[in-house]
């Protein structure tokens, strides 16, 4: 009697599975031999001019295609741009000067308070302005710098470093005295300015800078601060000389009130075997501060070291005279959402 095998249900079922399985992956071997078929017959694809990735619902899909949509920008970019170099390689000296880019700073809004260094009237209200005794070598610079009540941490060590960077400096720590009482003080010792480093959470957020005896007083929100154990590669402690001061792109009549504020706080004779720099650069109405070394490598080449401390600066507020919340005569103010709508217009 013969004896023959009958297949199971369970034996039928993977046959089946297994089958379907070997159909999908054939199917998709096949979609994906389709596709790069497509793909080699027309390298150059490109979206259609009316295409808009966002109206893929799919999230994937969406990011796929806005990868690719990237990339051909990308290539198109590099395929221009080697045409041009070719073009102005091939044109030699008659080639065309090159285009200048498109920045937030040269598409600056133009402001009427633009100072003309030739402007008479600027000339006279600068040498009438509480800063004239300055710049006529009438006064020396003193500096008082003090600081919110309870300093502690990174504010200390950021005054004290202040203290290095600007000659003839002296810190002195408030002790619960309003600046209302500390200014006749200053004034009564000869000091010329009074700097006040506010702090929020052990970190100095706010700077007062209170010119001595007639004012101004402005008021700036500090952020950024790096003392000189957090920068990288930084030079040895600053010597005692007095340092060069560079002031960039204050254009305008506040700008320029601004720029002779700082200039005011350092001695107009710098001594120049100390080779130390501090720059206070406008960009944007942010006001970053350095503090460099430099040395000459050759005639061409000159080399810089940054000593710290840095921080940037953003002007909150300017008052005529000395400080006084109360009853302070504020020559401008920072409005926010009036001044800071149109992204090309500047202040400073």
């Amino acid at each position: 009697m013969d004896i023959t095998e009958v297949p199971t249900e369970k034996g039928s079922k993977k046959k089946k599975k297994s089958m379907k399985a070997k159909t999908k992956v054939k199917n998709m071997e096949v979609k994906e031999e389709s596709s790069a078929t497509e793909n080699q017959a027309d390298p150059t694809t490109a979206f259609p001019p009316t295409f808009s990735v966002s109206e893929i619902k799919n999230k994937q899909r969406r990011h796929l295609m806005f990868m690719k949509f990237k990339q051909e920008k990308r290539k198109q970019k590099l395929q221009l741009k080697k045409k041009r170099r070719k073009e102005r390689e091939a044109l030699g000296d008659k080639a065309p000067p090159k285009e200048v880019p498109k920045t937030i700073e040269n598409q600056r809004v133009f402001d009427e308070t633009a100072v003309d260094p030739e402007d008479e009237e600027v000339a006279f209200d600068e040498g009438t302005d509480e800063f004239s005794a300055y710049f006529n070598g009438l006064t020396n610079p003193k500096v008082l710098i003090t600081t919110s009540d309870r300093p502690r941490g990174r504010t200390v060590r950021f005054c004290e470093q202040l203290a290095s960077v600007i000659p003839n400096a002296h810190v002195y720590y408030r002790r619960g005295l309003a600046l209302k009482r500390i200014i006749p003080q200053c004034v009564a010792r000869d000091f010329t300015y009074m700097m006040v480093i506010n702090q929020d959470r052990l970190v100095p957020n706010g700077l007062v800078l209170c010119h001595l005896p007639d004012g101004p007083t402005a008021h700036f929100k500090v952020s950024s601060v790096r003392v000189r154990k957090e920068i990288k590669r930084r030079g040895k402690e600053p010597t005692e000389h007095y340092p060069e001061v560079i002031l960039n792109n204050f254009t305008t009549r506040l700008g320029h009130s601004i720029g002779r504020l700082f200039a005011a706080l350092f001695p107009q004779n710098p001594q120049f075997v100390g080779r130390q720099v501090a720059t206070f650069h406008n960009q944007r109405d942010f006001i970053f501060f350095r503090f460099h070394r430099y040395i000459f490598k050759n005639e061409k080449k000159v080399g810089i070291q940054e000593l710290g401390p840095r921080f940037t600066l953003k002007l909150r507020s300017l008052q005529k005279g000395t400080f006084d919340s109360k009853y302070g005569e504020y020559e401008w103010v920072l409005k926010r959402h009036e001044m800071d709508a149109c992204r090309r217009k500047f202040q400073l």
